[in-house]
Protein backbone atom coordinates (compact mmCIF):
# COMPACT_ATOMS: atom_id res chain seq x y z
CA UNK A 1 0.00 0.00 0.00
CA UNK A 2 2.77 2.49 0.91
CA UNK A 3 5.88 2.77 -1.19
CA UNK A 4 9.30 2.32 0.29
CA UNK A 5 9.80 6.09 -0.18
CA UNK A 6 6.91 6.84 2.16
CA UNK A 7 8.35 4.58 4.84
CA UNK A 8 11.71 6.30 4.51
CA UNK A 9 10.10 9.72 4.95
CA UNK A 10 8.13 8.52 7.97
CA UNK A 11 11.27 7.01 9.53
CA UNK A 12 13.14 10.28 8.91
CA UNK A 13 10.45 12.39 10.61
CA UNK A 14 10.22 9.99 13.58
CA UNK A 15 14.02 10.00 13.91
CA UNK A 16 14.16 13.80 13.90
CA UNK A 17 11.41 14.05 16.51
CA UNK A 18 13.17 11.48 18.70
CA UNK A 19 16.47 13.35 18.37
CA UNK A 20 14.84 16.67 19.36
CA UNK A 21 13.08 15.17 22.39
CA UNK A 22 16.29 13.37 23.43
CA UNK A 23 18.41 16.54 23.24
CA UNK A 24 15.86 18.64 25.15
CA UNK A 25 15.42 16.02 27.86
CA UNK A 26 19.20 15.61 28.29
CA UNK A 27 19.52 19.34 28.87
CA UNK A 28 16.69 19.29 31.36
CA UNK A 29 17.94 16.32 33.40
CA UNK A 30 21.69 16.93 33.22
CA UNK A 31 21.68 20.73 33.48
CA UNK A 32 22.05 22.63 36.71
CA UNK A 33 18.98 23.99 38.43
CA UNK A 34 20.49 26.67 40.65
CA UNK A 35 18.94 30.09 40.92
CA UNK A 36 20.56 33.22 42.23
CA UNK A 37 20.28 36.97 41.93
CA UNK A 38 23.19 37.25 39.50
CA UNK A 39 21.82 34.56 37.17
CA UNK A 40 19.28 36.95 35.62
CA UNK A 41 21.84 39.71 34.94
CA UNK A 42 22.90 40.10 31.29
CA UNK A 43 26.47 38.96 30.75
CA UNK A 44 28.54 39.19 27.61
CA UNK A 45 32.23 38.43 27.17
CA UNK A 46 33.00 38.82 30.86
CA UNK A 47 31.92 42.46 30.95
CA UNK A 48 29.05 43.65 33.09
CA UNK A 49 26.61 45.71 31.08
CA UNK A 50 26.16 49.37 31.90
CA UNK A 51 23.22 51.48 30.82
CA UNK A 52 20.23 50.72 28.68
CA UNK A 53 20.48 48.29 25.77
CA UNK A 54 17.71 50.00 23.80
CA UNK A 55 19.49 52.37 21.46
CA UNK A 56 17.49 54.23 18.83
CA UNK A 57 19.07 54.02 15.40
CA UNK A 58 18.73 56.60 12.69
CA UNK A 59 16.28 55.87 9.90
CA UNK A 60 19.21 55.99 7.48
CA UNK A 61 20.41 52.62 8.75
CA UNK A 62 17.09 51.04 7.83
CA UNK A 63 17.14 52.71 4.41
CA UNK A 64 20.61 51.36 3.72
CA UNK A 65 19.43 47.90 4.78
CA UNK A 66 16.45 48.11 2.41
CA UNK A 67 18.69 49.26 -0.45
CA UNK A 68 21.02 46.37 0.26
CA UNK A 69 18.14 43.89 0.09
CA UNK A 70 16.83 45.42 -3.15
CA UNK A 71 20.19 45.31 -4.89
CA UNK A 72 20.96 41.90 -3.43
CA UNK A 73 17.78 40.56 -5.03
CA UNK A 74 18.95 42.18 -8.26
CA UNK A 75 22.12 40.12 -7.98
CA UNK A 76 20.05 36.95 -7.66
CA UNK A 77 18.14 37.77 -10.84
CA UNK A 78 21.32 38.59 -12.74
CA UNK A 79 22.91 35.35 -11.51
CA UNK A 80 19.90 33.34 -12.68
CA UNK A 81 20.12 35.06 -16.05
CA UNK A 82 23.87 34.38 -16.27
CA UNK A 83 23.27 30.66 -15.76
CA UNK A 84 20.72 30.50 -18.58
CA UNK A 85 22.30 33.04 -20.93
CA UNK A 86 22.65 30.56 -23.80
CA UNK A 87 19.05 29.43 -23.53
CA UNK A 88 17.41 32.87 -23.48
CA UNK A 89 19.42 34.38 -26.33
CA UNK A 90 19.13 38.00 -27.42
CA UNK A 91 15.64 38.43 -26.01
CA UNK A 92 16.93 37.54 -22.55
CA UNK A 93 19.88 39.88 -23.06
CA UNK A 94 17.58 42.78 -23.90
CA UNK A 95 15.36 41.99 -20.91
CA UNK A 96 18.27 41.92 -18.46
CA UNK A 97 19.64 45.10 -20.03
CA UNK A 98 16.30 46.86 -19.43
CA UNK A 99 16.17 45.46 -15.89
CA UNK A 100 19.66 46.70 -15.02
CA UNK A 101 18.99 50.04 -16.73
CA UNK A 102 15.87 50.61 -14.60
CA UNK A 103 17.81 49.76 -11.44
CA UNK A 104 20.66 52.08 -12.40
CA UNK A 105 18.21 54.91 -13.09
CA UNK A 106 16.63 54.32 -9.68
CA UNK A 107 20.07 54.30 -8.05
CA UNK A 108 20.97 57.59 -9.76
CA UNK A 109 17.65 59.03 -8.63
CA UNK A 110 18.33 57.99 -5.03
CA UNK A 111 21.76 59.60 -5.18
CA UNK A 112 20.33 62.78 -6.72
CA UNK A 113 17.68 63.25 -4.04
CA UNK A 114 20.30 62.78 -1.34
CA UNK A 115 19.13 59.48 0.05
CA UNK A 116 22.72 58.40 0.72
CA UNK A 117 23.79 61.69 2.32
CA UNK A 118 24.24 61.17 6.04
CA UNK A 119 24.36 64.88 6.83
CA UNK A 120 21.26 66.77 5.81
CA UNK A 121 21.83 69.98 3.94
CA UNK A 122 19.40 72.83 4.40
CA UNK A 123 19.32 73.57 0.66
CA UNK A 124 18.41 70.02 -0.32
CA UNK A 125 14.93 68.69 0.34
CA UNK A 126 13.99 65.17 -0.66
CA UNK A 127 10.50 66.04 -1.82
CA UNK A 128 11.45 69.16 -3.81
CA UNK A 129 14.20 67.84 -6.09
CA UNK A 130 13.49 67.76 -9.80
CA UNK A 131 15.08 64.61 -11.18
CA UNK A 132 15.91 65.95 -14.62
CA UNK A 133 16.78 69.50 -13.46
CA UNK A 134 14.70 71.03 -16.23
CA UNK A 135 14.66 74.79 -16.27
CA UNK A 136 10.97 75.36 -16.89
CA UNK A 137 11.34 79.13 -17.20
CA UNK A 138 12.70 78.77 -20.75
CA UNK A 139 9.64 76.84 -21.83
CA UNK A 140 7.25 79.19 -20.10
CA UNK A 141 8.75 82.20 -21.92
CA UNK A 142 8.27 80.50 -25.30
CA UNK A 143 4.67 79.62 -24.53
CA UNK A 144 3.88 83.21 -23.49
CA UNK A 145 5.18 84.66 -26.79
CA UNK A 146 2.50 82.93 -28.87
Amino acid sequence: MCDIYHWGLIAFIVGILFLCVFMLSCGYFLGGCSSSRSKNVPFESGIKSIGNARIQFSVKFYLIAMFFVIFDVEGIYVYAWAISVRDVGWIGFSEIFIFIFILLVSLIYLIRIGMFDWIEQSSRHVHCVDFFDIDTSRYLKKSNKR
